[in-house]
């Protein structure tokens, strides 16, 4: 089978809705996600036409970083989906520009030109704006890294493969508490940002839970690239480590400025903080940062071993989580389409609901009934340039 990969940068947050997106309901929208019943199920599913995958993603903007990795993911899931009998798909991939009024334009377009399934946004604070859209037309939705709370509370289409934060800060602050035998810590998060406010609120909740002394709490803007007054109130405090909520823009030169004023406490940074760009921008100022993870490219399971060469061996490079999540969501929604033999919208959603101890590079993952991601998370500390599993 062919792969079929179609990339749209949108220009203008005022693109077209095309004729249907309003419709409300399941299967709302039309186009052609309808008539797109098989025969069988599973491996046997048979469809006749091409299921419409879209994704919007953050290929330029502040998360654009993530947005790629997330596009190499999906396109190397697709080349192996393709290769397989019986199911054909198209991926879509448009830029939702990190800005959430053009991934509303882009879930409006989606929605209308009859797309089956929708993966993305990059970020939760987009997410929030655009998922209503595709919500109110009956259309799923898988996210596949936003972490913030309520996501999924959007409604009944809306699903996603990334752990929240609250499944994973609080075994990483747990894991850090023991390891640095942590009394007493500053706080640092962006406050203008949905994912980073979830995560220090998390944060702050597993700090408590963990017996451990709040000293300060410090607040930034997510545009924010400057940190030195902050740190030097944060180092005035002698904590024995400072935490973190940030997207990894802010993260790299926190962490570089913090190593310069000579701040050397442990950094422990959420899930923005996971990220290979973190070694490389920041280099040895990164040594030593915990974070927790929904994926570490450790892992021997077959899934994760195929995946790693796979992966390297279309892009030269190795996979970060996002990359990772992004893979992982292209074949869930193809084992949801393979559960119905259906790429109609509404059986999609059904079988998305299905999803149990599915084996995948992230583990063995199931959806639960809050439409959330379940599987194992693991805490990473940078060592000689590279994130390994904190023992």
């Amino acid at each position: 089978m062919r792969n079929v990969v179609r990339t749209a940068v949108i220009l203008s947050a005022s693109a077209l809705v095309l004729a249907g997106c309003s419709a409300g309901g399941e299967g709302g929208g039309g186009g052609s996600a309808e008539g797109l019943k098989g025969t069988g199920s599973g491996e046997s599913c048979v469809i006749e036409g091409t299921v419409q995958v879209g994704a919007a993603l953050s290929l330029t903007g502040g998360a654009a970083s993530y947005g790629e990795s997330q596009q190499k993911g999906l396109e190397l899931a697709l080349e192996e989906l393709n290769a397989a009998e019986g199911v054909e798909y198209e991926l879509k991939v448009e830029d939702d520009g990190t800005d959430p009024r053009q991934a509303i334009g882009v879930f409006e377009n989606f929605v209308g030109d009859g797309t089956s399934a929708i993966i993305g946004p990059t970020l939760s604070n987009t997410a929030f704006q655009a998922q209503p859209v595709a919500q109110e037309a009956g259309v799923p939705v898988l996210a596949i890294s936003n972490t913030a709370t309520g996501i999924t509370e959007q409604g009944d289409f809306i699903f996603r493969d990334s752990l929240t934060e609250a499944q994973v800060i609080p075994q990483t602050i747990a894991a850090a508490t023991e390891k640095l035998d942590l009394q007493k810590v500053v706080v640092m998060y962006s406050n203008d940002d949905a994912f980073t406010e979830s995560g220090f609120q998390v944060m702050e909740s597993a700090l408590k839970d963990e017996g451990v002394e709040i000293a300060d709490t410090l607040t930034f803007s997510v545009k924010d690239t400057d940190f030195r007054s902050l740190l030097t109130a944060a180092k005035e405090k002698d904590a024995d480590a400072i935490v973190v909520s940030a997207l990894i823009e802010a993260a790299i030169p926190l962490v570089t400025q913090a190593r310069e004023l000579g701040i050397d406490q442990p950094i422990i940074g959420g899930n923005g903080f996971n990220n290979p760009q973190l070694m490389a921008d920041a280099g040895d100022a990164a040594e030593g940062v915990i974070v927790g993870a929904a994926w570490n490219s450790a892992s021997d399971s077959p899934e994760n071993t195929d995946f790693m060469a796979a992966f390297e061996e279309k892009h030269g490079s190795a996979p970060d989580q996002f990359a990772a999540q992004a893979y992982t969501g292209l074949k869930i929604i193809d084992h949801a389409v393979r559960a119905n033999c259906s790429g109609e919208r509404a059986d999609i959603q059904d079988g998305l609901t299905q999803v149990k101890d599915l084996a995948t590079p992230l583990g063995a993952i199931s959806i639960n009934e809050n439409r959330d991601a379940e599987h194992p998370a693991v805490v990473q500390i940078v060592e000689d340039g590279t994130f390994t599993v904190l023992k």
